[in-house]
């Protein structure tokens, strides 16, 4: 079974998010995608609303597709116990103060699937070009499939340089790339990478965030009930 991970700080998640889920779960074939929310994200600053607000966003925008589960495997001070799309969850001990690792997380996951389930990690181009720079990376490449919205502008070459060092193809592999959109399938020993076309939405959340800091509108970037909780609970205003 094909299982999609979704992470991310989504703060708040909107409608890029879920263009990219959507377009995943039909190219291969995921049987779910789990959203789940960073607490501490390790390469962004503290997010602006609490983990417990972006998880009921979450929660929110993904509401209408049985395939769209909010996870809790990154909630702060928890273990999740039961189904990972459920508030299930039991309070043993206090998480650690540090970041939470993608490694981890998909470990995590893992552990609660069977052995013969694909895991396919969802994200985007612009953070996938720092992926070496993710702690554990080539470690991450071994233990799931990566699916990669790519966007006009980016070539096989930009995909294939972003690896970790040991799983970097060398420049004469990859010089011919560099005439090649970013689309496709990418495989290499130690790494596969799944190139997603047409899904790139240019939606930026700090410009939701400066929107609803004013008052204005939200509903074109974000799931109406999102925007909707945004409203009512007064987040991001200055």
């Amino acid at each position: 079974m094909n299982i999609g991970l979704f992470g991310g700080t989504f703060d708040p998640v909107h409608c890029g998010h879920i263009a990219l889920a959507r377009a995943s779960l039909d190219r291969y074939e995921l049987k779910r995608i789990y959203f789940v929310p960073a607490n501490i994200p390790p390469h962004k600053r503290q997010p602006f609303s609490s983990y417990f607000h972006r998880y009921a966003m979450v929660a929110l925008a993904t509401a209408a597709v049985k395939s769209f589960l909010p996870s809790l495997l990154d909630a702060p001070g928890t273990v999740v116990t039961g189904p990972l799309g459920k508030a299930a969850w039991q309070k043993e001990h206090e998480s650690p103060a540090g970041a939470n690792y993608s490694i981890d997380t998909v470990r995590r996951l893992k552990q609660r699937l069977r052995k013969s389930d694909r895991v396919f990690f969802l994200i985007g181009i612009d953070a996938f070009r720092e992926i070496a720079t993710w702690h554990e990376a080539e470690a991450l490449f071994q233990e799931c499939e990566f699916i990669v919205a790519s966007r006009p502008g980016y070539s096989l070459a930009d995909v294939a340089n972003a690896l970790p060092g040991d799983l970097r193809p060398s420049a004469a592999v990859t010089k011919p790339f560099h005439k090649q959109a970013a689309k496709g399938d990418l495989v290499l020993p130690g790494a596969t990478v799944h190139l997603l076309e047409g899904v790139h939405q240019d939606i930026s959340a700090t410009a939701i965030r400066e929107a609803a800091s004013k008052g204005k509108p939200l509903k074109k970037f974000l799931d109406p009930a999102v925007a909707e909780y945004i409203r009512k609970m007064e987040l991001y205003k200055t």
